[in-house]
């Protein structure tokens, strides 16, 4: 959208903000504007890194006012790259990075700016974790309003499901505190709806106890083994308890060898109790490598840091659940990935189950408690533009292989930019006709639509 704002009314709404605003010809302009997918290149008219909550309501007041599209970004890590817009306001939550933990009431309150490690350090000095991604640069925010999967999901549910109440800054500009003793409504959208509702300035999270140590790391295995090794892992991963979680990925090791990759975390009572439980995934094969250590809960959660790296790379993700990983399955994954035309992508399995599958569908917005076993993703990585038509059709292509095998629904945190909006309503199943009624009551313009979006029954 583009629009013209006159040099007074920008000076007046910049000399409001306890944080910057960024035009154009800022010096900081085109580094601030970056997100973590290469492929996107968006040039918003402004953007503000606000310092609280006040630069936050102030900025959607702005932009309501002069009729500005607006996106935010916290993380800016999410594939689609809807943390950035061309000509309208960037609302950038990175700045606010403020933690405080409980101890003994096992609770933490983070701002949105917090990326994963940086929470993980803050509250492992107390002994102390929820469920976040396994990507330590991931940004919590759009992580837990869209679910938030992790190595503690099966034991403790969701990031979303761990979430004690938010403070969001809605449509109109208002501030709310919502719970499950108010705005309760609210509640439930923003554990799974994303950002559709408004901007959350605050997650409040139940904590648990985790460490000091954990059992992690990866067994690989040769490529010319894949099949056995992914009918292993479909057998192996359905018999592990609550305390353990699994990744399983078909890659290329640094040495440029397609290799499968089995990791785990073990967060169980003891390490000693974990080495029993790894046994028979480190036994088989043998693996080509065993890289599964005592390590602390923060190194678990970087160790597949390197596979995906902060920013540069051009991206493209398509996904799937799964209920079930069949031979056909495998035997589809397998025959695509020996034409991979980049030795950066990988085809990675992301386990569920367990506490996750516990909670009733319709008690968050995310659902899909039953029928997602498994997150299928097809993550694609590549350096040069010129590489842009082989990597996406071959992603598009194997994509539509799977179909067969999915019950129909998606992770929303996985859904790319060119998605159709039939892929939002799958993300959420039979809970989307009451996120639309949330939308129609909380944002019927829908002035926060640049994300997976709700779109209400009426919107200008």
């Amino acid at each position: 959208m583009v629009t013209t704002i006159s040099d007074a009314i920008i000076l007046e709404f910049k000399t409001s903000l306890s944080g910057q605003l960024i035009l154009p010809e800022h010096p900081s302009y085109n580094e601030v504007r970056k997100v973590w997918n290469a492929m996107i290149d968006k040039r918003p008219a402004l953007i503000t890194r606000c310092a609280g909550t006040a630069d936050v309501i102030k900025s959607v007041k702005f932009a309501r006012a002069n009729n500005l599209w607006v996106s935010v970004r916290a993380g800016g890590h999410n594939v689609s790259g809807k943390a950035v817009c061309d000509n309208g306001i960037m609302i950038d939550l990175s700045l606010m990075k403020g933690i405080w933990v409980d101890p003994s009431h096992q609770i933490a309150l983070a701002q949105p700016g917090m990326r994963l490690g940086e929470f993980d350090r803050e509250t492992q000095e107390f002994g102390l974790a929820t469920t976040l991604g396994i990507i330590s640069n991931t940004g919590i925010a759009g992580l837990t309003l869209g679910g938030g999967v992790g190595w503690l999901a099966r034991k403790y549910g969701l990031a979303c499901d761990n979430l004690l109440s938010v403070d969001i800054v809605t449509a109109d500009g208002q501030f709310l505190k919502a719970s499950d003793k108010e705005n309760e409504d609210l509640f439930w959208g923003v554990r799974g709806g994303g950002g559709n509702f408004g901007i959350v300035t605050s997650f409040e999270y139940k904590l648990h106890r985790v460490g000091p140590q954990v059992l992690a790391g990866m067994v690989l295995h040769p490529f010319e083994k894949a099949r056995e090794a992914l009918r292993f892992y479909r057998n192996y991963s359905a018999s592990i308890p609550d305390d353990m979680n699994t990744v399983c990925a078909l890659l290329t090791s640094p040495e440029g060898h397609p290799v499968v990759a089995i990791v785990v975390c073990y967060h169980g009572p003891s390490i000693d109790a974990g080495q029993q439980k790894l046994r028979p995934l480190r036994e088989f094969g043998p693996p080509i490598a065993d890289l599964i250590s005592p390590m602390s809960y923060v190194e678990a959660q970087s160790i597949l840091d390197l596979a995906v790296p902060p920013s540069g790379l051009r991206s493209y993700w398509k996904s799937h659940f799964l209920k079930e990983i069949s031979d056909q399955a495998i035997d589809t994954l397998i025959d695509h990935f020996a034409k991979v035309p980049s030795p950066r992508t990988a085809i990675q399995f992301q386990q569920f189950g367990g506490a996750v599958s516990r909670v009733r569908e319709d008690a968050t917005a995310f659902g899909h408690r039953q029928d997602g076993e498994y997150d299928l993703i097809i993550l694609s990585l590549w350096q040069n533009s010129s590489d842009d038509n082989a990597n996406i059709s071959w992603t598009r292509e194997l994509w539509d292989a799977m179909k067969p095998f999915s019950p129909g629904g998606v992770y929303v945190n996985n859904l790319g930019d060119e998605e159709p909006e039939g892929r939002v309503r799958a993300a959420y199943g039979s809970n989307y006709d009451r996120l639309v009624a949330m939308k129609n009551k909380y944002d019927p313009t829908n002035l926060f639509h640049l994300n997976q979006n709700i779109k209400p029954i009426v919107s200008t």
